[in-house]
């Protein structure tokens, strides 16, 4: 699958490289402190109840992003028989 989505149409369980992100500033400097840099692979762990924030694994930690800031972080969906590079 070579299309690019945004982080927040990640299902829970899937996995997809980190390609660019389009944000504020302040959001910038966030999102590279915590790994979303190109070619860092990013799994979606689960969704709130609510479905608003959701979980991440990147880099080893796990963190919270509301849809609105995952919806500016595009990424590359793996499948999942596809190896990493």
């Amino acid at each position: 699958m070579n299309n690019l989505i945004s982080l927040d149409h990640l299902l829970p369980g899937e996995e997809a490289g980190v390609e660019y992100f389009h944000t504020k500033d302040t959001l910038t400097r966030r999102l590279v402190d915590l790994g979303f840099v190109k070619g860092n692979r990013v799994r979606c762990l689960m969704r709130s109840a609510a479905g608003d924030p959701s979980a991440y694994k990147i880099r080893g930690a796990v963190i919270a992003l509301r849809n609105q800031d995952a919806g500016n972080i595009m990424v590359r969906p793996r499948d999942k028989a596809a190896l990493w590079d």
